[in-house]
């Protein structure tokens, strides 16, 4: 059950991580601020192995080509998804955006199955089921739901999106799993510092390439660049170990429970309350999250 606190605390480096990325975003563009969590997170992504290594006293784990593959794998899936989320939310309402990405937890659990053998149990689909419906109410007004079915090139752009973060998780999932000797935390850091390092480097090259101004720009602005990546190298150094001791489905669903306090959040800051078909959304999402935990600790 250790990946259940885990996970709370990959939730929470995620939301600063993207509030850090917010605020950058209006001074070096989208993709030099998607940059910053990569090429600055992996500095400490290697701080957070040498540490591990110190602490716990082992030695790396034997690479294989195997798991290699995967964590390559989930590191262009990743890239690649986070492309096509902007895209969609560019071209849609953010709602019908995220109701469109965040099929992302039905995804996962199929892929388990399918690729990993990650069976879950009935109560662990329907509270993904449970959570996935929730997550699509609370997201999309009533009289945007037409719109999740009228454009064919964006529901394919969006649930594509889902699908390859989907696939990013059970890549790095099987990418963890797959390295020889270590115990969990050894195997998850090491397995970030190369995913990391696949990613800065291919992003690096696009901006070497086509979009030098974005590279120069995170390093004239590189206290919050430094924030940023530590606060990725963070999260993804919980979601990394949160996958290797559970299926990347039960952390991946597990993971929204974020969303009715973001809500409630952001109806204070804003003054604005939270509408009926929120409430109904959240409450499926809260009821989801409660059945899964209760699914896992029988």
């Amino acid at each position: 059950m250790l990946w259940i606190p885990i996970t709370f605390a990959a939730c929470l480096a995620q939301v600063l991580r993207n509030g850090a990325q917010a605020s950058l975003t209006g001074k070096i563009g989208t993709l030099g601020a998607t940059q910053v969590r990569f090429v600055f997170g992996l500095p400490f992504a290697l701080l957070f192995l040498l540490i591990g290594l110190g602490v716990t006293g082992e030695s790396l784990p034997g690479l294989n080509r195997v798991a290699l593959a995967w964590g390559a794998l989930g590191a262009v899936a990743q890239i690649a998804a986070t492309a096509l989320m902007l895209l969609v939310m560019h071209r849609r309402a953010f709602g019908v955006a995220y109701a469109y990405i965040k099929t992302e937890p039905v995804i996962v659990a199929l892929l388990g199955v399918l690729l990993l053998g990650d069976h879950l149990p009935l109560l662990g689909w329907i509270a993904v089921a449970l959570v996935t419906a929730g997550v699509v109410l609370a997201s999309v007004k009533p009289g945007e739901f037409s719109q999740l079915l009228r454009e064919k090139g964006m529901i394919a752009a969006g649930v594509t999106a889902g699908g390859l973060f989907g696939l990013s998780a059970i890549a790095f999932r099987g990418a963890i799993t797959g390295l020889d000797g270590g115990g969990y935390v050894i195997r998850s850091l090491t397995m970030l510092v190369i995913t990391l390092a696949i990613q800065a480097g291919l992003l690096g090259l696009w901006l070497a390439l086509r979009d030098r101004a974005a590279f120069a720009g995170s390093l004239r602005e590189w206290r919050q660049s430094i924030g940023a990546g530590f606060l990725g190298a963070l999260a993804s150094a919980c979601w990394f170990t949160a996958f290797s001791l559970t299926a990347a489905a039960n952390v991946r669903t597990l993971a929204l429970v974020e969303m009715p306090f973001a809500a409630l959040l952001s109806g204070k800051l804003t003054g604005k309350g939270v509408a009926r078909h929120e409430w109904i959304g959240l409450t499926l999402v809260m009821l989801g999250v409660g059945l899964l935990l209760w699914s896992v600790a029988r």
